[in-house]
C-alpha cells in the first residue's frame, strides 16, 4: 500500500514542505547578506556626519559628504541585493518547475 502513496508523498513534499524550507532559509540568508552589506546600518545613520566629525565650522560639511557618499553605497547594495532576490527566484522557480520538465522530456 505504501507503492500506492509514494507519488502523493513525492509531490507533498516537492510542491509544500521543500518550498516552505526553502524560502525561511532564502529569508535567513538574505537577512544575513544586508547585515553583511550594512544596508540597515547605512539607511538608519543616513543623515549622521560620515566620520562622526563634529567640530564646529566642519558639520554641515561632514553631513553632506556622509549624505553623498552614502548615497552610492546604497545605490550599490540595493543594485547587489537585486541581484541576489532574482536568482533566488530564479532558483525556486526553476525547483517547481523541475518535476514538469523531467515528465515533459520523458514524455516527448
Amino acid at each position: 500500500m505504501f507503492f500506492l502513496t509514494l507519488p502523493l508523498i513525492f509531490l507533498k513534499f516537492w510542491y509544500f514542505d521543500a518550498p516552505i524550507t526553502i524560502i525561511k532559509y532564502l529569508a535567513s540568508f538574505n537577512r544575513a547578506f544586508l547585515q553583511l552589506i550594512s544596508l540597515p546600518l547605512l539607511i538608519r545613520t543616513f543623515f549622521r556626519p560620515w566620520k562622526n566629525e563634529y567640530r564646529k565650522g566642519l558639520i554641515w560639511f561632514s553631513i553632506c559628504m556622509g549624505i553623498f557618499i552614502k548615497s552610492f553605497v546604497i545605490i550599490s547594495d540595493l543594485m547587489i541585493f537585486s541581484f541576489v532576490l532574482i536568482v533566488e527566484v530564479i532558483f525556486l522557480t526553476c525547483f517547481l518547475f523541475w518535476p514538469i520538465a523531467t515528465l515533459f522530456l520523458i514524455l516527448n
